[in-house]
């Protein structure tokens, strides 16, 4: 079956937050929406198939997750990772947020240290300082055009008082596909230093050839007990409302801390349509997926080729994995306030502004290409033509 994702589908008065909330959040309505990190893509048939069989039994009571929803984590994980889970190793969570701030609360205590490695996914620090805990930052540096991590600066900041790492794997905003090696000398600091490492890989199926997702877990069984790992079809397959995600770990003794922390707020039913959707993307979802990232190459080469010809100004981080930009706009020599007003305003397209994902993310803007090949060449022009009105002006 041939899938396709250049279709134009009106998501508008659906109480998104991609569209709906341009109003609510930006104040910028009518501007295209490259910002919020779901796709404008139809799910695949698959998962809305098997919605609308449970759907017909018209009866939404509590539910269990019985081996279907199991068997088919371990299922995927082995086929597309080549990583060997166990069914006591799997727990739930709401969302990927939510379980590494679980893992934060229930791991460490108020006052402790969390290194994170900026610029990374904002809730990365979010969650840290809600929580009471200290942010400590290791910023990644860029090495021949990806982001590599800084192991001497990692050394130099390792106190008593750091209890664990924050990891972005595969990175979100740079795309940045950790290398077994790199991820290896990461885990081996840790370890040396009894710092519990909190793995976010929701991103780890939209990675692009010859790149490899490498679970941080799957590398040793020395690293598998001090890892925690949270991830999600989600991204993937286009279902973030579903709310549903889960968390892998082999150390038993972390497991039943986080399991604690789950059932506390009575967090671990989940949502029946959520399970659903996990089983049905797991079982028969690969061909959309295969078909999907050939589509996302393509958006991601049209962006490069655009900016290289028309607006030099603006550098594109190629990336190894997701479907989000990280583009350089130093060049443009605007402050983020004021770079954030020029896409917003100007160019009139909502874009997510460097700064917000910490230090080192000044000059940068993340832009969502999840979206049909037109949407992304309308939101190209649109800040080619703002940039040519700025300069007209001048």
């Amino acid at each position: 079956m041939i899938y396709n994702f250049d279709e134009t589908i009106n998501r508008k008065n659906t109480d998104c937050v991609k569209y709906d909330g341009l109003a609510l959040y930006l104040d910028a309505e009518g501007t295209l929406p490259m910002w919020v990190a779901d796709m404008d893509f139809k799910s695949p048939p698959c998962i809305v198939n098997a919605l609308k069989k449970r759907l017909e039994h018209e009866v939404f009571g509590y539910t269990i997750k019985t081996d279907r929803f199991y068997q088919s984590i371990i299922h995927w994980l082995e086929k597309r990772h080549g990583w060997e889970v166990k069914k006591e190793w799997i727990s739930f969570s709401p969302g990927v947020v939510a379980g590494f701030t679980i893992a934060i609360e229930q791991f460490t205590q108020p006052g402790d240290q969390i290194i994170v490695q900026p610029p990374v996914y904002f809730p990365f620090f979010q969650s840290v300082k809600d929580s009471g805990r200290q942010v400590v930052y290791n910023p990644l540096k860029q090495v021949n055009g990806r982001y590599t991590f800084d192991f001497d600066d990692l050394k130099s900041k390792i106190t008593p008082r750091i209890k664990m790492l924050l990891l972005s794997n595969p990175h979100n905003p740079g795309g940045t596909v950790w290398t077994k090696s790199e991820l290896l000398e990461l885990a081996t600091i840790c370890i040396k230093n009894h710092i519990l490492i909190i793995s976010d890989e929701i991103h780890a199926d939209i990675v692009y050839k010859p790149s490899k997702h490498t679970p941080l877990a799957s590398i040793s069984n020395e690293i598998a007990e001090q890892t925690l790992t949270v991830m999600s079809h989600s991204k993937t397959f286009n279902v973030a409302g579903l709310t549903t995600s889960y968390v892998i770990c082999p150390n038993p003794e972390m497991l039943k801390k986080y399991n604690h922390g789950l059932n506390v707020p009575h967090l671990h039913m989940g949502n029946i349509f959520g399970t659903e959707a996990l089983i049905a993307a797991y079982t028969e979802g690969e061909p959309w997926l295969e078909q999907l990232l050939v589509y996302l190459q393509k958006n991601i080469e049209t962006v490069d080729a655009f900016l290289k010809a028309g607006i030099p100004q603006i550098k594109m981080m190629k990336p190894e994995s997701t479907y989000l930009l990280w583009l350089d706009c130093k060049e443009l020599k605007m402050e983020p306030k004021e770079l954030h007003q020029f896409f917003l305003s100007e160019a009139k397209v909502a874009v997510n502004e460097g700064s917000m994902f910490g230090p080192g993310g000044e000059g940068f803007v993340r832009m969502n290409v999840g979206c049909p090949q037109s949407m992304v060449k309308q939101g190209l022009q649109q800040i080619k033509d703002a940039l040519k009105r700025r300069k007209a002006a001048l």
